[in-house]
């Protein structure tokens, strides 16, 4: 095994993923709450909300009263997910309350028509000028790419596609890339070999994995990203969310079961393990269903580690 990282990055992503996933509309003030409760677990980056079309996405058509609201450690990064320029516009009225911006597009030309109505080509130029206006008001910028290990309409994505695009992205400011394995079609021997590649193309960029558990190797992924010198990691407290396209393609990893894992290994996160338990737990509550995450139902190996 590869000499793994001592240290681990962690975005929290399940108040913007995970609620835009559910069925049924957060109340504004539970979901600040909820928020409220990760940024007390020491996680130092959380993707609080996004600004996409309320009619499309009415789960997050209270995006601004949710990051005016919330209150956060100053030791927190604060980031939104913007679609596009306008996404942006909306976004930078509330500018003193977040620090990151992350755009996304597929790799993958049939999902990315049936997610934004774009081809790659034109996403990637609609983000190029979202970045420059970004960067104008001092704005981390990190650009995802979805459907990185596969796609459910095409199958096999190409590494190289992938890795175009992501030359795109930093050419244009971003200097954070997060691949995304949105509808859980990765495997371990997969992801080391691609992010060996990506950590030869890609000199100098923080490199992010995002793994959904929807095959159930989510963890595994992790495990192989790490053994390729992968140190930052995207997931969803109590494993909320998923990917609207196509149907069923739920479940990102739980940011319990990354945290539990990375600390029985001897990773560092500066995480609470407890603290972010209860938030999963009062997210269930919230829901009024059970969640996915193992963490939540078991506990974990050692309460010490947390």
């Amino acid at each position: 095994m590869s000499q793994l990282p001592e240290r681990a990055r962690i975005r929290e992503v399940g108040p913007r993923d995970g609620f835009q996933n559910e069925p049924e509309v957060v109340p504004t003030a539970e979901k600040v709450r909820l928020i409220e409760m990760l940024g007390a677990t020491g996680l130092s980056r959380i993707e609080v909300t996004s600004f996409v079309r309320p009619d499309v996405i009415p789960q997050l058509a209270d995006a601004a009263e949710v990051l005016a609201a919330v209150s956060l450690p100053d030791s927190v990064s604060v980031s939104v997910l913007v679609p596009n320029e306008r996404g942006l516009e909306r976004a930078v009225a509330l500018r003193e309350h977040f620090h990151e911006i992350n755009g996304f597009l597929s790799a993958s030309e049939t999902h990315n028509a049936k997610n934004v109505g774009r081809s790659v080509a034109e996403s990637l130029d609609g983000l190029s000028r979202t970045f420059v206006r970004a960067r104008s008001e001092g704005l981390r910028c990190e650009g995802v790419i979805s459907t990185s290990f596969g796609c459910p309409y095409e199958g096999h994505v190409p590494v190289e596609r992938v890795l175009d695009v992501a030359c795109g992205l930093v050419d244009a400011g971003a200097v954070e890339v997060g691949f995304g394995d949105t509808t859980g079609m990765a495997n371990p021997v997969q992801v080391r070999s691609f992010f060996e590649a990506a950590r030869s193309r890609l000199p100098g960029v923080e490199l992010t994995a995002h793994f959904h558990n929807t095959r159930g190797q989510g963890l595994a992924n992790v495990l192989a990203a790490l053994e390729a010198g992968v140190e930052s990691f995207e997931s969803s407290f109590g494993e909320l969310g998923g990917c609207p396209v196509p149907a069923g393609a739920t479940g990102n990893i739980a940011t319990e079961d990354l945290v539990s894992m990375l600390h029985e290994m001897g990773i560092f996160t500066g995480i609470d393990l407890g603290a972010l338990i209860a938030a999963s737990r009062a997210a269930q509550g919230v829901l009024g269903r059970p969640l996915g995450s193992h963490v939540l139902l078991a506990g974990p190996v050692d309460w010490r580690s947390s």
